[in-house]
Order: C-alpha cells, then structure tokens, then sequence
C-alpha cells in the first residue's frame, strides 16, 4: 500500500483532534476561571531510503567523491501534546464580597470528598453551617482562628465562620484573610483562605468542575498565603473570566479544517492511484 494513505490517515486523526480541542475552548469562553488548551504536532518516524555518506578523500588530500545526503520519506503525523495555557484571564465585577480573583498565580484549594482540588473559579459562598464552599459544593480550604494568629504551616481545613451569634460581618483582604467585625463592635481576623502554587501548573489534570488535580510531572502544591512565594493577591467582588481568545480560536479552525480537508484529499488521491494500479491488467 502507498505510505502516502497512512499519512494521510494520521494527519486526519491530529487534525480531528486539533477540532475536537478548539471546539471545547470556543464552549468553554464564558467559564469562570478556564484556561484554554493547544494542540501540538509531530512527525512520526522517517523510512531511510540511503544513508548518508561520508565524502571520500583519495589520497589524503584530494577529495575523491563528495558526500551524500540521507534520504527518508515520512510516515505521517502524530500528536506531540495537548497544553493549556494559563495565562491570567479578565477581571469581571460582580460586587459579590465572596467572589474572588486571582491576580498573578497560585489556585484556590478546594476538597471534594477526601480529594483536595485546585481552582482558579472563585465563586464561592457560604452555607447554612457558615461553610466556605464553591457552586458544586466543594469546600474552600484554609486557616481558621481564634486568637487573631494563623499558623500557616498546619494543615488546611474548611474555611468556617463563627455560628455563636458573635458575627455581625465581614470583610476579605487581598491576603484572602476574613475580617470580621462583631457585635461588639471589635474587627478582628477570624479565618484566611488558602491558595496553592505548583512548580509545572501545566502538569495538573483537568478534573472537571473547573478543577485541577495534582500529578507526579506538576509537582506537590505549596499551600500559603496569597501574596506570598510567588503567588498572586486576591481581588474581592469579581471573577477571572475565561482566558480564550475567540480570534485565535476561530483561526485554529480554519486551519484544522483545512488541515483536514487537505488529508482527506491525499487519501482520495493515494485511492486514485491504486485504482490505476489495479486497472494496469484489463
């Protein structure tokens, strides 16, 4: 069979999937918190039709023959990777005092079950227990406390209003620390939201949610303050929006419709070409 049918076949697959990729960021361009992801391809192995040569001296100086090239002939495309891309997304006000923003990096630490998660979506809220807790119902990790001190070196833990009565309101910080102000009349912090950071962020797998797990290429999180090893402050009373950009996005598809349809075409030619084969003998 002609190898130019099985590129052809492997430059349908990639391309499908460089559709299948474009299409879930262009679904994805109002999700709060998403990051965006790209295809990239490789050629695949090379069949080595003459090896190069080495050019050939006669008698020590004069140059007999010179060298030659190799000569291949590719045997297609492949999918060298699929890489999201977490650059900051745009601010959008909500006036809503638990919605939080990251600005610059780090993840806001969730639970779901016993899984301790990652999100860059902070639409949070607060249960009928005075919980942290985000739209699906995860909890927001981080530090509670009752003397006004947080020991960020202990481990994080459901961020938790106080239920005695003694809470009139509350504030949040850039460093994620809830201020509450009593009914006394006193101000005082009263529990500080986590956030995360990793060595590769582009190892982390997408768990679904807006979520992101941990993974042996990401590297284990190190939990802290916000404005602190290298992670980014906190905005209150807005969201980060989606970091696709549409133009780019609707250029991904032309190109990978074309990119397909152009393989498409090589197949039907490769068949062509058989087909004459077939038809030498009449």
């Amino acid at each position: 069979m002609l190898r130019s049918l099985y590129s052809g076949i492997s430059g349908l697959r990639v391309h499908q999937t460089m559709m299948d990729v474009t299409g879930n960021n262009i679904a994805n361009v109002n999700t709060t918190g998403f990051k965006s992801s790209q295809t990239t391809f490789q050629d695949t192995l090379s069949q080595m039709m003459r090896a190069a040569g080495a050019p050939q001296v006669a008698d020590g100086v004069n140059q007999a023959a010179g060298g030659s090239n190799p000569a291949q002939v590719g045997l297609g495309v492949r999918l060298a990777g699929i890489e999201t891309n977490f650059g900051q997304g745009a601010a959008q006000t909500t006036g809503r005092k638990t919605d939080l923003m990251v600005q610059g990096d780090g993840f806001f630490v969730v639970q779901n079950g016993a899984e301790q998660l990652y999100t860059r979506a902070g639409s949070f809220s607060f249960d009928a227990n005075g919980t942290m807790v985000t739209p699906d119902g995860n909890f927001v990790l981080g530090w509670n406390t009752a003397d006004g001190t947080f020991d960020t070196t202990d481990p994080v833990t459901p961020v938790q209003l106080p239920m005695d009565g003694s809470l009139e309101s509350y504030t949040i910080s850039q460093d994620g620390t809830l201020v509450g102000v009593m009914t006394d009349g006193t101000k005082r912090p009263i529990a500080r939201v986590a956030m995360g950071n990793f060595v590769n962020p582009g190892g982390l797998e997408k768990a679904g949610g807006s979520t992101y797990r941990a993974t042996v290429n990401s590297g284990d999180a190190a939990v802290g303050t916000a404005g602190t090893g290298g992670m980014g402050l906190m905005q209150t009373g807005a969201l980060e929006m989606s970091n696709v950009d549409l133009g780019q996005e609707f250029t991904n598809l032309i190109i990978s419709q074309r990119g397909f349809q152009a393989n498409t075409k090589v197949i039907s030619t490769s068949d062509e070409l058989l087909n004459d084969l077939v038809n030498l003998k009449r």
